[in-house]
């Protein structure tokens, strides 16, 4: 793990807990307010018991982002949320810092194997079988990285910017989200290691 990705391995799934006609309540407004498969295989993000449009992100995440990544046992999205305008149901936004991590799993232990960040507005229309990703604005890379943000977080730029500056309020809620995930989905994990790195426990 080089240390690009080691300065971006900090943060985890984001399912909401919400009514139908809402995306409800998560991270969004506190930041505002301030079993081991044969094959390796990468599956949906398993719907709550009533979809919102952040299980959309997710599924958009694992599906559409966390394919193009080295292939593992499981993909598990993170989606920190900046901000949401959930004004028109056919074109609701979701502003974030995005991430997908890829893992082997090795008796309790996710073990990283791929994977990375990707902030930027996601697009969401509520459909009459739930809600779907339309669209993604996502940050550039490389040059004109700062510019772009800019241009898509527009007056919330400054908060994605402190988040994703801190690395230590990323790295809590990577393991927040991931213990999530697998309390969701069942799993006999308890332990999360990157590359080079001690295993770390999964909050309770």
């Amino acid at each position: 793990m080089n240390k690009t990705m080691k300065m971006w391995m900090l943060a985890a799934v984001l399912i909401g807990s919400a009514s139908l006609v809402s995306c409800g309540n998560n991270n969004t407004k506190q930041t505002e307010n301030n079993a081991q498969t044969e094959t390796p295989v990468q599956t949906e993000v398993v719907a709550t018991e009533v979809a919102t449009c952040y299980t959309a992100v997710d599924d958009y995440l694992v599906n559409e982002i966390g394919k193009n990544y080295a292939q593992s046992d499981v993909c598990i999205p993170y989606a920190y949320v900046i901000s949401a305008d959930e004004g028109n149901p056919d074109d609701i936004l979701v502003w974030g810092d995005f991430w997908v991590f890829n893992y082997e799993i090795s008796g309790d232990t996710l073990k990283t194997a791929s994977g990375g960040n990707h902030p930027g507005l996601m697009h969401v229309k509520k459909t009459n079988d739930g809600y779907e990703v339309t669209g993604f604005d996502a940050v550039v890379d490389g040059a004109g990285n700062m510019e772009s943000a800019k241009q898509i977080f527009g007056d919330k730029f400054d908060v994605y910017q402190e988040f994703s500056s801190a690395a230590e309020k990323r790295e809590m809620e990577r393991l927040r989200f991931t213990a999530d995930y697998v309390k969701k989905h069942d799993m006999s994990v308890t332990l999360l290691q990157d590359y080079g790195w001690p295993a770390v426990e999964l909050p309770q």
